[in-house]
């Protein structure tokens, strides 16, 4: 028998062996499936209940080795990402919060995997289906009420046992950089699907990478801080920071991190900052959400910038256009806090000089009470209309510059001087003395978000 048909015979006779070693794939009935509006599940069960449920789903052409090898892993892996079959147990704000994970998922192509959808084309959404999706879920919820109803948009103080420098590193190895409440604004976000606001900051490298637009990719050295409170709705109808959540980094090491795509992840929880997960494979979970983004050198974020690049949106043009002629440019100062105004669906952030942040701090005192700015401090309050993240479906970015409002603080608080530009030019406009004085009295008296 010639050589090659020895080889034929061999290979055979290892596919036939192979079709015995089946390790199991576990399957049982749903314990708290998602309850759901039977339009919104009969989508859910026919394209993601094959990987996404402890039901057992297979082809007669997935059983067959080693393919069956293959659709194992990632079922498994897919339950351990998300399982509808149990998702009911959770509390009802998680579940809405991993519909919306999943919804932007699939809208950004990586779900249903497109191996999957190869093999089982009925398991790809129509533009119908993803639109019912999305309608289900695109009602906000009003923010939960202030803890505190003294005064709008407060914040509870936040007290750590350890400096920022002494926090625990994360699992993979990664520190906490002290420096990221000193880092510069790259853009804000509004996620109406968990209630909460987030700051994205950038360090040097980031922030000149943006400005040139050096992003594709972002150099290494560049850091990026995502900072996260819950919504709090104030009395004066605007939805402000209000518990601080948890702090991200994402930092871009191609040596350091080949094996994660060239960033280094974190996340640490709550006023204690406490490392995320249990061990290294939190990373997973980092890497996997932004795997849809890989296109984009992994990153989420539309930074706020007059660079021009020719290619997909990767940047917020729109939010960057402030005239050169007005008097400060404040998109390059340091940020004190932000609001929604979901009446007419517009964000405003506050930034200060440098005079303004030596009064801006962390810990318990700033964040529990108006901060008192010292003479020559400027604060800039610049407002956007809104519109919708197109890189995350139920977020809601900066758009287009509406105004800008300037405060300078003077030695007596009564000479501190208000102006406001505004309208498609940004010209000037005159305010009367009473709205002067009622304007700069808000724009005093807004809480900084409270920081660690």
């Amino acid at each position: 028998m010639r050589p090659f048909w020895k080889l034929v015979l061999s290979l055979g006779a290892l596919a036939v062996l192979a079709q015995f070693v089946r390790p199991g794939i576990p399957t049982k009935p749903a314990t708290a499936e998602l309850q759901a509006p039977s339009a919104v599940k009969q989508i859910l069960v026919k394209s993601c209940y094959s990987c996404h449920s402890d039901e057992r789903r297979l082809a007669w052409f997935d059983q067959i080795e080693p393919v069956y090898w293959i659709v194992r892993h990632d079922i498994l892996t897919a339950r351990s990402h998300l399982n509808f079959s149990t998702l009911g147990s959770a509390p009802a704000a998680v579940q809405r919060a991993r519909l919306f994970e999943a919804v932007n998922m699939i809208q950004l192509g990586a779900m249903p995997l497109p191996q999957f959808v190869a093999l089982h084309p009925d398991a790809k959404l129509t533009a119908q289906e993803i639109a019912e999706l999305k309608a289900y879920l695109a009602p906000r919820t009003i923010a939960p009420s202030v803890s505190n109803p003294a005064a709008a948009g407060s914040s509870q103080p936040v007290t750590l046992p350890l400096s920022l420098s002494a926090v625990q590193v994360e699992h993979n190895g990664l520190p906490l950089d002290p420096s990221f409440e000193s880092w510069g604004l790259l853009s804000t976000t509004d996620r109406g699907d968990n209630n909460t606001f987030r700051f994205i900051l950038g360090n040097d490298v980031a922030l000149n990478a943006a400005r040139s637009g050096n992003i594709t990719p972002w150099p290494d050295g560049t850091e990026f801080a995502k900072i996260a409170w819950q919504q709090e709705l104030g009395l004066d109808g605007l939805i402000h920071p209000g518990r601080f959540v948890q702090v991200e980094l994402m930092v871009k090491d191609a040596r350091r991190f080949k094996d994660t795509d060239g960033w280094g992840w974190g996340r640490w929880l709550g006023s204690g900052l406490k490392p995320y997960g249990e061990d290294t494979h939190f990373v997973g979970e980092c890497t996997g959400c932004h795997m849809p983004l890989r296109g984009n050198d992994y990153v989420y974020t539309l930074p706020i910038t007059l660079a021009s690049l020719k290619r997909q949106e990767i940047v917020n043009n729109a939010a960057a256009v402030l005239p050169s002629g007005l008097p400060w440019q404040p998109l390059g100062w340091r940020v004190i806090t932000m609001y929604v105004d979901p009446k007419t669906h517009t964000t405003a952030t506050l930034f200060g000089n440098n005079t303004a942040m030596q009064v801006v701090g962390h810990g318990e005192g700033p964040a529990a009470q108006a901060l008192s700015y010292p003479p020559g401090a400027v604060l800039a309050l610049v407002s956007w209309a809104q519109r919708d993240d197109p890189h995350w479906f139920g977020g809601r970015i900066p758009d287009r510059p509406l105004a800008v409002e300037f405060v300078q603080v003077a030695s007596g608080r009564n000479e501190d001087t208000y102006r406001v530009f505004e309208g498609d030019r940004f010209v000037e406009a005159h305010v009367e003395a009473v709205a002067a004085t009622q304007r700069t009295h808000f724009i005093l008296n807004l809480k900084q978000a409270s920081l660690p």
